[in-house]
């Protein structure tokens, strides 16, 4: 499924008053691989994910999803197209991780919907492509940030989308964790035909993982693999300040401390 920004302005509209976070976007999420926005806070990203996710209107230009605007998509259409991951943490701490899993299935069962086998197998499938099956009768209020992060993942994978969009996946969680999660999600674009689009401030591990950077600052938008915003001198701009040094030929960060 082929997803394309075509002069895409992105905002608030708040009556007559118009707030523009970003203009003129022009790029396309490649099918397959594990794009990461990144950027400094206040850049758009968290206004970006949202119009990408149907949260927010665009405020002019297109989101084409194969060839037809994202806008013109009813919501249950929307549903099986788009799964979305957020940074907050839900109030569910009396739910099995089992049954978290299983609103992934809301869009083909209606929220009330009871889940048949078939949908019950789909989520087994999910828990256990993300290494949760033995977490699958515990209670998310026991669950570590790392492992309700993975159900979460799940939740998105049982909703058989060919995209997931995520908002700081690797947020609040421990180094470990977070490398496990971005192993995972590697995984899943590689290995699962999954389109992940997700925002971060885990640079390192980011520059290390990413298919393809989206980096948004000044009120524009880079796209480019690690080596291309390296060679154009693009992540050098970012992240280089008093202190702090990037290496565009090994791709490392290096504190100086004095």
């Amino acid at each position: 499924m082929n997803f394309r920004l075509q002069s895409l302005t992105i905002g608030y509209r708040t009556g007559r008053h118009v707030k523009t976070v970003a203009a003129d976007i022009c790029a396309d999420i490649e099918a397959n691989k594990l794009t990461c926005l990144i950027g400094p806070n206040g850049a758009g990203k968290s206004t970006l994910l949202k119009t990408l996710s149907a949260f927010l209107p665009p405020l002019s230009g297109n989101i084409l999803v194969d060839g037809k605007n994202l806008t013109d998509y009813n919501h249950q259409e929307l549903a099986r197209i788009v799964s979305v991951v957020l940074t907050s943490r839900p109030d569910v701490d009396n739910m099995t991780a089992r049954d978290i899993v299983g609103l992934g299935r809301t869009p083909y069962t209606g929220f009330w919907g009871k889940l048949n086998e078939n949908d019950k197998h789909i989520v087994d499938e999910c828990m256990q492509l993300v290494g949760i099956n033995h977490l699958a009768e515990r209670m998310t209020g026991t669950l570590s940030d790392g492992e309700r992060q993975k159900v979460m993942i799940a939740k998105a994978l049982a909703q058989q989308t060919p995209m997931i969009i995520l908002d700081e996946p690797t947020a609040f969680l421990d180094y470990p964790s977070k490398v496990e999660i971005m192993q995972l999600l590697a995984h899943l674009s590689h290995e699962k035909g999954k389109t992940i689009f997700m925002s971060t401030h885990d640079l390192e591990l980011t520059l290390q993982t990413a298919d393809k950077l989206w980096l948004m600052q000044r009120h524009k938008l880079s796209v480019g693999t690690t080596d291309e915003l390296s060679a154009n001198g693009v992540l050098s701009d970012f992240i280089n300040r008093p202190g702090v040094t990037f290496d565009p030929h090994h791709h490392v960060i290096t504190m100086n401390i004095s």
